[in-house]
């Protein structure tokens, strides 16, 4: 594995695989929420300083095929995983040109998997149409940091995805993964009225919403559920979501046929931890970042994304969703997703 760090399984990790997860998680895996970058393409000259560094910079300075191949081996032993990969959002600065062309390149050894191209609000319609043409991106990763308001966060969509970059993928037929901004995520009342005028102006835009629609509990979308349900070209993804009842609350509100999963490797998904939630807040807690006493118990943490699976688990078991129903939730939906994209830009260019 190309990282500073090499990322290990130890006696606490080995037991809630095999006493929790190894019979839940499917023999082949869509993983639709990876990073593939290099530290490299970081172009802030601040950044040995900045908050990314212990990550990406030091702990994880570059995220290969390879390196999510070597990460599978030994988080998933016996899994077969396809992923769709977009480059990691530096900022404030970001090489995208060398980031996306190194994304793109690194994916084309499993024909089943796919590239999302980074976007910024600078790009043109014009730009987009070549890169996607000449890297046969499937889509695009906006991110909420390049916001053209200057307020990463709250800004509205079309902010940081200006709709001329909707027009591109909607003419395409291409995927669009949002990590939706605001600080009630998808409860967030613009977001809603903004989601669901891209989806009816734009059809053929097939949208991720990451993060179960950056709803880390319950209560966001809950609230949301309502207004956003039955939208036939908007699916979600559970990367880094660690709680049960916000996957539960997600699948029973829009479906389980729409959820897909993503481990959000890397660096998230290796790091020891969990995001934890609280009111209306959430938080990555940490080995590093508490001061709890916690003589009374096993204080080791696991990875961050057997956290995400144990929370699927159980709200799969609550749910109660079949074999087949688990099966899409790991693979199936996201294949077929994927594959229409494919369809799609064979009959345009046929």
């Amino acid at each position: 594995m190309t990282t500073g760090q090499k990322v290990e399984w130890n006696d606490v990790d080995r037991r809630i695989w095999e006493e929790e997860l190894d019979e839940f998680v499917p023999r082949r895996v869509f993983d639709v929420h990876t990073h593939i970058y290099r530290w490299a393409f970081n172009t802030d000259p601040k950044k040995d300083t900045g908050t990314l560094f212990d990550t990406c910079g030091r702990r994880f300075p570059e995220a290969t095929w390879a390196a999510l191949e070597s990460c599978d081996r030994i988080l998933m032993p016996g899994r077969r995983v396809h992923r769709l990969a977009f480059p990691f959002p530096f900022w404030p600065q970001c090489d995208f040109e060398a980031a996306n062309r190194f994304a793109a390149r690194e994916v084309r050894g499993d024909r089943l998997s796919g590239a999302l191209m980074g976007v910024h609000p600078s790009m043109t319609a014009d730009y987009l149409h070549r890169q996607v043409e000449r890297e046969r991106f499937l889509g695009f990763k906006p991110y909420r940091f390049y916001s053209s308001s200057g307020d990463p966060v709250d800004c509205r969509i079309t902010d940081f995805l200006p709709e001329h970059q909707v027009q591109v993928a909607d003419r395409r037929g291409l995927i669009i993964t949002l990590h939706m901004a605001k600080r009630d995520g998808i409860a967030d009342r613009q977001n809603i009225d903004d989601l669901l005028r891209l989806s009816d102006n734009y059809p053929n835009v097939k949208w991720i919403l990451a993060h179960c629609a950056r709803s880390y509990s319950a209560w966001a979308i809950e609230r949301a559920a309502e207004h956003v349900r039955g939208l036939p070209n908007v699916w979600y993804d559970v990367s880094s979501v660690c709680e049960s009842d916000a996957i539960d609350a997600l699948c029973t509100g829009v479906g389980a046929d729409r959820v897909m999963y993503g481990s959000d490797n890397l660096p998230v998904g290796v790091m020891r931890g969990k995001y934890i939630t609280f009111g209306y807040a959430w938080a990555f807690l940490s080995e590093q970042n508490h001061g709890l006493e916690l003589s009374h118990c096993n204080p080791r943490m696991t990875f961050t994304c057997y956290e995400q699976l144990r929370a699927m688990r159980r709200a799969s078991l609550r749910l109660g969703l079949t074999q087949a129903q688990t099966e899409d939730l790991f693979c199936n939906t996201a294949l077929r997703l994927v594959q229409s994209v494919r369809d799609g830009a064979t009959q345009a260019t046929g």
